[in-house]
């Protein structure tokens, strides 16, 4: 091992080795969007032509390179280390972290990272939300130092999932959204996170908040001035974090590099739509040269930083516009929407592509959030049972026979949500219920082939392994 002559030399060649190892990483983010820009089609495992969502899909790993970024002399962000970001700012007395991980694992390693950048004593530590993936680790960065603030919303962690009466459905879908429960070589990512991550003892490493505010909160931690604002968005207990003398911003789940994700289909209460885009166009009206997503890479430049914001909150606020606007207008809850579209100019954004959140999710959210499970055409006030509705279904095709050959024709020419409709007319008569399934097994897998949403993709696969165990039960 080589002896430096002094601590100079030292930390000169700790930066030396912590750049060679940004610029690696950079290189291959480069590469990895090269290709997706070209879309070069690769061939699957079936020797069939990969989709082009797959492809761009593929690319979207780029944004999970484990690294630990250097924003300016005062912040640093863990990327990739866990599900979501976890962020340390120093102080002339100490360091703030923000966000703490999903699995204490995870969160140890950074800590060590993070130490080895500064030795100061961590003063406070800020949850932007409370989805267990960002405060499952905290005690890897606070130990047993009970003099350090924990700072939250009133209200954190009221509407999750282990405090609500369904709590066992929605683990389940949960898995199948995130797919934790697919084989290594199906999994590409999240959308806006690794495909795989710690479970090295995850949520173990959680400590309440000592310290709560309701609308906003100025305090100044470790010798910096930090502004804390309630952001409705992604949860009902979000806010976002600017430290006016460092122009950094700190947004949670409210912006991603991805459409955001409107709906949750692991289930999720409400998340209000309205003044999620809201909260974005508050944030862009601030001078920003650093942004930091509680997902994906951080943002430098106020002028790239300005435009994300800015696109983010209209594609949000449109969708929730036309949504409005169509349902005023008497359209039902499938013509509403087939109505609603993002605009050409934003569809082509980078940081709006659907590896996430759905349009079409984020309309149907909003239109039950308003007026509820009936959509207003009295046809659906008692709509057939799903057994009556496929009865009918098959006689009117002519028979199970004839709509099993259909269901065949659909998967052969591709037409897989068609097939997948048909099938399930099927299984309920269960009408050669096996080869049926088997045939589901295959749409659905088909399905996922094309999906550039990676929680979609995820529950297409999760639920066709399933079905192919219930086959062998």
């Amino acid at each position: 091992m080589r002896k430096y002559k002094n601590q100079k030399e030292l930390k000169k060649a700790s930066e030396a080795k912590r750049y060679q190892l940004t610029r690696g990483s950079i290189l291959l983010f480069a590469i990895i969007l090269l290709q997706a820009c070209q879309n070069l089609p690769e061939e699957n495992t079936n020797g069939e032509q990969e989709h082009p969502n797959i492809t761009k899909l593929k690319a979207q790993s780029a944004e999970f390179i484990p690294e630990i970024i250097k924003l300016n002399e005062k912040v640093y962000v863990a990327v990739g280390y866990d599900g979501s970001n976890a962020s340390m700012v120093i102080g002339e007395q100490g360091v703030v972290i923000i966000d703490a991980l999903r699995a204490l694992g995870a969160a140890e390693k950074v800590a060590e990272e993070f130490r080895k950048i500064s030795s100061k004593p961590v003063k406070a530590l800020i949850y932007t939300h409370g989805h267990l993936d960002h405060t499952g680790g905290t005690s890897a960065f606070v130990g047993d130092n009970k003099n350090v603030k924990i700072i939250a919303r009133e209200g954190f962690k009221d509407e999750l999932e282990e405090r609500s009466p369904v709590e066992p459905i929605l683990k389940r879908r949960n898995a199948r959204q995130f797919g934790r429960d697919l084989p290594a070589k199906d999994i590409i990512n999240r959308g806006v996170a690794p495909g795989i991550t710690s479970t090295d003892r995850a949520g173990k490493g959680y400590i309440e908040p000592n310290t709560l505010f309701k609308e906003a909160m100025s305090v100044t931690l470790a010798g910096l001035d930090f502004e804390l604002h309630a952001a409705d968005g992604e949860t009902n207990d979000e806010l976002f974090v600017w430290i006016p003398g460092l122009k950094t911003l700190f947004t949670g789940d409210n912006y991603y590099k991805s459409f955001p994700n409107l709906y949750a289909i692991r289930g999720s209460q409400y998340r209000d739509v309205k003044a999620w885009g809201e909260s974005i166009q508050k944030m862009s009206t601030y001078h920003v040269e650093y942004l930091v997503p509680g997902h994906t890479r951080p943002l430098t430049g106020k002028s790239i930083v300005h435009r994300n914001l800015k696109n983010y909150a209209t594609a949000i606020l449109s969708v929730y516009q036309q949504t409005i606007d169509a349902m005023n207008e008497g359209y039902t809850l499938q013509q509403t929407v087939d109505k609603v579209r993002l605009s050409d100019s934003l569809l082509s954004q980078p940081n709006l592509q659907e590896f996430y959140g759905s349009v079409p999710w984020g309309v149907r959210s909003i239109f039950l959030h308003y007026v509820g499970w009936f959509d207003g055409n009295p046809t659906n006030l008692y709509p057939l049972s799903s057994s009556q509705l496929a009865t009918h279904m098959i006689e009117l095709a002519g028979g199970e026979e004839t709509m099993f050959k259909q269901l065949n024709k659909a998967f052969t020419e591709g037409e897989y949500q068609w097939g997948l409709q048909l099938a399930d007319y099927l299984l309920q008569t269960d009408y050669k219920k096996s080869t049926v399934t088997e045939v589901k097994i295959k749409l659905l897998r088909a399905l996922a082939a094309q999906q550039i949403n990676a929680p979609a993709r995820n529950y297409y696969l999760s639920y066709s392994y399933e079905l192919e165990k219930n086959i062998e039960l």
